[in-house]
């Protein structure tokens, strides 16, 4: 269970014990769900029961007592924060008004890559530099001194976020904070991106622009000082929500671009084709725009045909049971936590012809998609906690995939590329 792929062992146990199992985890009472018709009852039947979050040390502490969108309680604030990401920070509208530091970012992207010819190319290291730099830009500005300061912290917050605690399955032990050695490492990273934030704020507050050159940081201070919100914006909400954003839109979408790569690499004849869907875009238009993300019809495919074998997250953030409810034939107790395998479930042979095999074209004709709805295909979530990020981050995907299908075609003797 504490191994690298947890996921594979869930789904070994859920193959020999069925796909409800209870396991008791330190003092955790947990609940495993691994088939589709069982996180129907669960996260859309059930949603308001399991709409809470257990709390772990990490949000406590990087997210300000569990200020972002993520990680808050189930309430009235949580769903502040989800509409003000929805409407304000990561819909239609924002992805449109980022694109072009999109572009720009790729193109740089890009041309680090034509200038390594005959090196080896390490792509993850590429794309999450591109993202980085990305979502630094969209969330603080492009004039920032501390952005590779902040870039910095950030990565090392995730890296630390993905190490397995021993405090966070005895809650009621709070001297293991102290003996694992976590808690004081994140003080510290705390600290430090407090200082960082504190001062793009600070500059954010003294710097007038008009309303279509705002980020992020912009769009939070002049919602801040409208009032108009129910739960004041402050500065605590403003540095925990760019702090979440740098970690969960670098770290899904750099996981989900990379396999999609890797498995066209495979896959000659699905690298040709998404390659041919390329160029014939690229011949009506030499800027690719975000409408043409969306129109790009087999690359939709590609893209939804590795979320379903890889989902960046393929053991959903945990939920917390907030009342008394029954699932299946158990009855499952208030502060139950439970966990969804999105992994077992997308390849489950009951939903899923040859469930191993990458083969975009299964999803010809088909309504399935990864918005929630069809449980058996969940990347992103599904119900009240569905992630609010899913347009931006397919779009990042889909505008690494079409550059990289391209370089692909066009160096394929001097680029090595290192998967």
């Amino acid at each position: 269970m504490v191994g690298s792929l947890p996921h594979h062992t869930l789904k070994k146990l859920a193959d020999k014990y069925g796909p409800l199992m209870h396991l008791q985890l330190g003092e955790l009472s947990t609940i495993i769900i691994s088939s589709p018709k069982l996180a129907k009852e669960v996260l859309q039947s059930n949603s308001l029961a399991f709409a809470n979050r257990p709390q772990i040390i990490v949000a406590r502490v990087m997210l300000y007592n569990s200020l972002g969108v993520t990680f808050s309680p189930y309430g009235d604030y949580w769903n502040q924060m989800r509409q003000l990401y929805i409407k304000e920070l990561l819909g239609p509208k924002s992805i449109q008004s980022f694109f072009r530091v999109m572009e720009d970012e790729i193109s740089n992207m890009v041309m680090s890559i034509k200038e390594s010819q005959g090196t080896t190319v390490v792509v993850i290291d590429e794309i999450l530099k591109y993202l980085n730099s990305t979502i630094s830009r969209a969330s603080v500005g492009r004039l920032c001194k501390d952005q590779e300061a902040l870039i910095l912290a950030t990565r090392e917050a995730a890296s630390l976020a993905g190490v397995f605690n021993l405090a966070d399955i005895f809650p009621s032990l709070k001297i293991l904070q102290l003996l694992s050695g976590l808690k004081p490492k994140l003080d510290k990273l705390c600290k430090i991106l407090d200082d960082i934030l504190d001062d793009i704020i600070s500059n954010h507050e003294k710097t007038e622009i008009s309303t279509a050159e705002e980020d992020i940081v912009d769009i939070l201070l002049r919602l801040k000082n409208s009032n108009e919100s129910r739960f004041p914006i402050t500065n605590n909400n403003i540095k925990a929500i760019i702090f979440e954003l740098a970690v969960a839109g670098t770290i899904t979408s750099a996981v989900a671009t990379e396999w999609a790569m890797a498995e066209m690499l495979k896959n000659p004849r699905v690298m040709a084709e998404a390659q041919a869907e390329v160029r014939q875009a690229f011949e009506r238009e030499k800027n690719i725009g975000v409408n043409d993300v969306q129109e790009l019809k087999y690359l939709k495919l590609v893209i939804k045909e590795s979320l379903r074998l890889h989902p960046p997250g393929p053991l959903l953030a945990p939920r917390e049971c907030r009342e008394e409810c029954k699932i299946g034939d158990y009855i499952i107790p208030s502060g139950t936590v439970t966990i969804t395998n999105a992994w077992a479930m997308a390849r489950d042979p009951e939903y899923w012809n040859d469930p191993e095999r990458f083969e975009p074209e299964r999803f010809y004709n088909s309504s399935i998609d990864f918005r929630g709805n069809d449980l058996e295909l969940i990347p992103f979530g599904a119900g009240k906690r569905l992630c609010p990020g899913i347009d931006f981050a397919v779009t990042n995907i889909g505008l690494l995939l079409i550059y990289s299908t391209t370089l692909i075609g066009n160096f394929p003797e001097e680029l090595v590329l290192k998967i």
